[in-house]
């Protein structure tokens, strides 16, 4: 089975394919994604999650459970390592 992809064109004026209902442009995905930090090392998908919930930073993050995030709409248990990784790297964790 074949997917039928359709041209869209985001505000920016950026044209792209898509077969899904989600609306974000890959271009302007790419553009937004952070230089360093966390946030640079995560998919697409768990970044807008995070930044969509509030959390920006790794204290912000080290206040939820791990429960509590992959509760997130855009978390997945593939993110967790590399949330786990950055905490530990600056002395945080999860809450219990």
């Amino acid at each position: 089975m074949t997917t039928l992809k359709n041209l869209r064109i985001c505000n920016k004026g950026h044209k792209y394919y898509k077969s899904s209902d989600c609306q974000s442009c890959p271009t302007c995905e790419q553009e937004s994604k952070p230089d360093s930090g966390f946030l640079s090392k995560l998919s697409a998908p768990a970044r807008r999650a995070l930044i969509h919930n509030g959390i920006t930073t790794l204290q912000q993050l080290s206040k939820f459970s791990e429960k509590e995030i992959l509760k997130i709409h855009g978390i997945g248990p593939a993110s967790l390592p590399t949330f786990r990784a950055s905490l530990e790297e600056n002395g945080l964790s999860f809450k219990k």
